[in-house]
């Protein structure tokens, strides 16, 4: 007897068949419903799909092939495990019925208590295939939850690491908190005047936010007379900040090498190597150009340069949002990504917004600095002509 309230779906164009598996099936303590034909078989499941399904073969509307067929192709029914049951019961109606998927034939004339048999047996099947399947959700989620708890663990500490190599030319450590959101407000413009797909595009700046935080981790290997220098360098002293990007892409990539599938690294070592490339191929470390720099190291550019520009160093006095946003618009094409340059102007607002929110005060308030720069492309004052944000 069944106790776990089951419905079956008995399904034949003749009513004494029904009557009589109704019946027998209800005594065995089934929820039993009956359709007369192929057709009512199909409303009745979408309406309330059951636990399994006895299918008549022969029947003058649809047959029981052709609506085997339908519940497969439709993703409520196309689990539901069906017994054939038909008189016509040779080998090729048999064979054909298991390979489209039927879990059991049973031939007329049956009897009762090998269909009862024959139906214990499956829906037992079916209660250990569901409880296989939430077994093995629950293990893809613990699963999961254990790779995410380790990345996160990765991904704090190399974080940490980041902010503890930012600290050594910025008090507050907050310039890469502000370069990331920078960067992901630019990379959700970029994405908004593109059609792609949304998983995608949610993944990018996600990893992209997480990510910048490493652009300039490769100043940790930067001697503090030469990075913490508070007047101009000379030429010998800017080859060697300008070593950074590749000491953060080594340091990255050869943690890249214990840890391959940790996407944040990966993408953090294209934003160190390339984050001060230019468009126009006058940046530095490889000179590359255009569309060879990689697309999250155009966007971290900007937010770089967007931030150097707004902040108060002792080699430079901070820039109001107006006159940083006004560089940047005249570095399109020769410093910067020009469509990137496009999207800024879309979401520059939102630039001046998480400075006010994240950054070190209004550089335009009652007694600061007042703040000068010569038209064109932006180079920082601490740096020998043509030499770019340090």
């Amino acid at each position: 007897m069944s106790d776990r309230n089951e419905t079956i779906l008995v399904v034949d164009d003749t009513p004494a068949n029904l009557r009589l598996l109704t019946t027998a099936l209800t005594e065995q303590g089934y929820r039993v419903r009956a359709a007369l034909g192929g057709l009512p078989a199909l409303r009745t499941m979408l309406a309330d799909p059951p636990d399994m399904v006895l299918l008549d073969i022969n029947m003058p509307d649809l047959d029981g092939y052709t609506v085997f067929d339908r519940m497969r192709a439709h993703p409520l029914l196309r689990d539901i495990p069906v017994l054939f049951v038909s008189a016509v019961a040779d080998t090729k109606s048999k064979i054909r019925a298991f390979y489209r998927g039927g879990m059991d034939f049973i031939a007329k004339p049956f009897q009762l208590e090998e269909v009862f048999a024959r139906v214990a047996t499956h829906m037992e099947l079916r209660r250990l295939r569901k409880r296989l399947e939430s077994s093995n959700r629950e293990l893809e989620h613990v699963v999961a939850e254990q790779v995410r708890e380790i990345s996160d663990s990765q991904v704090a500490t190399i974080v940490a690491l980041a902010k503890l190599a930012e600290r050594r030319d910025d008090d507050t450590g907050a310039h890469i908190d502000r370069i990331g959101s920078f960067a992901s407000a630019l990379a959700r413009a970029r994405f908004d005047l593109l059609a792609g797909d949304a998983r995608q595009v949610h993944d990018f700046i996600d990893v992209l936010t997480r990510a910048a935080a490493l652009h300039d981790i490769g100043k940790v290997g930067i001697a503090d007379s030469v990075l913490l220098k508070p007047g101009r360098l000379n030429p010998d002293e800017f080859s060697v900040i300008k070593r950074h990007p590749l000491i953060g892409y080594e340091t990255l990539n050869a943690v890249l090498e214990s840890y391959p599938r940790n996407e944040m690294v990966r993408v953090g070592t294209y934003i160190a190597r390339s984050h001060h490339e230019r468009w126009d191929g006058s940046g530095y470390p490889d000179g590359l150009k255009g569309d060879e720099i990689p697309l999250e190291a155009r966007l971290v550019a900007i937010a770089d340069v967007y931030d150097a520009l707004r902040s108060k160093r002792p080699y430079k006095s901070p820039m109001s949002h107006l006159e940083a946003s006004r560089i940047i618009v005249e570095g399109a094409g020769k410093h910067f990504d020009p469509g990137l340059v496009r999207c800024f102007t879309a979401v520059e607002g939102e630039f001046d917004r998480i400075w006010r929110a994240m950054g070190e005060g209004d550089p335009t308030r009652p007694g600061a600095e007042p703040v000068t720069a010569e038209p064109g492309l932006w180079t920082p004052p601490r740096a020998q002509a043509g030499g770019g944000v340090a």
